[in-house]
C-alpha cells in the first residue's frame, strides 16, 4: 500500500522533473511561439551571472541547459533519483544565488527558485521512490 509520502516523493519527482524539462524545451524552441529560444537564454545567462567574464557565458549556458536536462531525464524515468534531486538542488541553489547578486533576492524569490532547491533537496531525502525505475529494477 503507497503512503501519503510516497505520493508526495512521485509527484514532487515529476514536478521538478517537468520544470527541468520545460525550460530545456524552452531553449530549444520545442514550445513553438512561447519558447524563449537559445539566443535570449544566453542573454539571460550573461545577466544572471553579470560577475562572470562574458567569455565564461557560451559555456555556463551549454553546461546549465546540458545538466538541466540530465536532471529532467533521470527524475522523469526515476533512476539515480537520490542523486539527482540533490544536484538539482545545488544546481537551483546556485541559480538563486547567482539571481541575488545580479538582480536582488526578489527576482529569485518571484520565481520561487528557493522553493525549487528546497524541494529537491527534500526529494533527496526520501526513504523511497515508488513508481521508478529504481523501484523496477530492484
Amino acid at each position: 500500500m503507497k503512503t501519503r509520502q510516497d505520493i508526495a516523493a512521485f509527484l514532487l519527482r515529476i514536478a521538478l522533473a517537468a520544470g527541468f524539462l520545460s525550460a530545456v524545451a524552452s531553449r530549444l524552441n520545442l514550445w513553438g511561439p512561447q519558447s524563449s529560444g537559445w539566443k535570449n537564454f544566453v542573454q539571460y545567462t550573461a545577466e544572471v551571472n553579470s560577475f562572470l567574464p562574458s567569455s565564461w557565458i557560451p559555456t555556463l549556458a551549454v553546461l546549465s541547459t546540458t545538466t538541466e536536462l540530465t536532471i529532467g531525464i533521470l527524475l522523469l524515468i526515476g533512476y539515480q533519483i537520490r542523486k539527482a534531486a540533490f544536484s538539482a538542488s545545488v544546481l537551483t541553489l546556485i541559480f538563486a544565488i547567482a539571481i541575488s547578486i545580479s538582480f536582488g533576492c526578489k527576482e529569485a524569490l518571484d520565481y520561487s527558485v528557493f522553493i525549487f532547491s528546497a524541494g529537491a533537496f527534500l526529494l533527496s531525502t526520501f526513504p523511497r521512490y515508488p513508481w521508478s525505475l529504481e523501484q523496477l529494477l530492484h
